[in-house]
């Protein structure tokens, strides 16, 4: 028969009963820069009782606290904690089916990874040295990440926009992956949008710096290495087991700001004005606009700075997002096009907690 509404209740289906024992799970995040610090806060909403959040670290200081830290009071708790060489040893309370999130760009924890995968603990990454490191790491992480450990990639390109899991879709589907073509840097997209050369580049880079668009050293971006690990990942993705040698990489930096010191990376960046703005002025001409695009088709895996009509999909996004296009045997003659904020603490941490929430099961 029909339900009835009885005191704000459907009557005639069971209701759900909470399990009065959920598993915890012990989380430890190392990295406590602008995404662990945005993961923490969405952690402390979240509230969570399945999520205990046991250690925090840096790369010089810890915190742990086998019944959990506060994540809200974790500056006092660093301040109680201990000094610690850096690595990814955990305490020995974290067992199998307890979880790692690595907010980092640290190439040694990326050789943790598969480490922290064979004890049985499920990794949750931001760092992309990870999958875009070595390509051997990449197939370790690969064949470990089974038999209920789970390895989240999310936050790794894209900031959590739907792009790994896109292609890894489409390829259980049977198809192959032609091309993809992108922006894969919010940083640098958001460096582009409107840049026609009238104020200096470098004014715009510190600003990136400023809003947490860009990495403290914003050399990184700016050098085309980041992209460089996100196209890796997305490649090896879609079943193109590139090397890093293998991506063809157009950097922006001159030889002067490449070879400054961080304390004169500020004034170095003024090397940069002059180049962009002339480049600008002759793409305005043209009636284009500058995207730092990322490409991966028959001819090769590229990244460089190109001149693109105003109307091209890969070229209408605004602020820091990315825009992919993925061309595939199903997206033959028109490419699926995926586009999002790529860029900022918060999305990248909320793409942490979605890959946490999927270990639990």
């Amino acid at each position: 028969g029909a339900l009835r509404q009885r005191g704000g209740e459907m009557s005639g289906a069971p209701l759900a009963i909470p399990d009065p024992n959920p598993r915890v799970r012990r989380i430890s995040l190392l990295g406590v820069g602008t995404v662990g610090r945005a993961l923490l806060a969405r952690l402390q909403a979240l509230d969570d009782p399945r999520l205990l959040l046991c250690l925090a670290a840096n790369s010089r200081q810890r915190a742990f606290a086998a019944e959990g830290l506060d994540p809200a009071a974790l500056a006092a708790q660093f301040a109680l904690g201990e000094t610690h060489d850096g690595s990814g040893a955990l305490p020995g309370d974290f067992r199998a089916g307890d979880s790692v999130v690595d907010a980092t760009a640290s190439a040694e924890l990326a050789g943790w990874h598969p480490r922290w995968l064979r004890q049985g603990l499920h990794v949750v990454s931001a760092n992309k040295l990870g999958l875009g490191g070595p390509l051997l790491r990449q197939h370790e992480i690969r064949a470990l990440a089974t038999d209920g450990r789970h390895y989240g990639d999310a936050a790794t390109v894209g900031a959590g926009l739907p792009l790994l899991r896109t292609l890894r879709e489409l390829r259980a589907g049977g198809d192959r992956i032609g091309a993809i073509v992108g922006v894969l840097s919010g940083t640098l997209a958001w460096l582009f949008d409107g840049y026609d050369g009238s104020e200096p580049f470098s004014q715009r880079v510190r600003a990136a710096v400023a809003q947490g668009y860009a990495e403290p050293d914003p050399r990184v971006d700016l050098s085309g290495e980041d992209v460089r690990r996100k196209l890796l990942i997305l490649a090896r993705t879609a079943g193109y087991p590139l090397e890093d040698a293998e991506v063809r990489v157009d950097s922006l930096l001159t030889p002067a700001v490449e070879a400054a010191s961080r304390g004169g990376l500020d004034a170095a960046l003024a090397a940069l004005d002059g180049p962009l703005a002339e480049r600008a002025a002759r793409t305005a001409r043209d009636g284009k606009v500058l995207r730092y695009v990322a490409r991966l088709d028959a001819a090769g895996a590229r990244i460089g700075l190109e001149a693109l009509a105003p109307d091209d999909p890969i070229a209408v996004g605004r602020g820091c997002d990315n825009r992919v296009a993925i061309w595939s045997t199903r997206y033959r003659d028109r490419p699926l096009q995926i586009q999002g904020p790529g860029a900022g603490a918060e999305v990248t941490a909320a793409a942490l907690i979605d890959d946490l929430l999927r270990a639990l099961g």
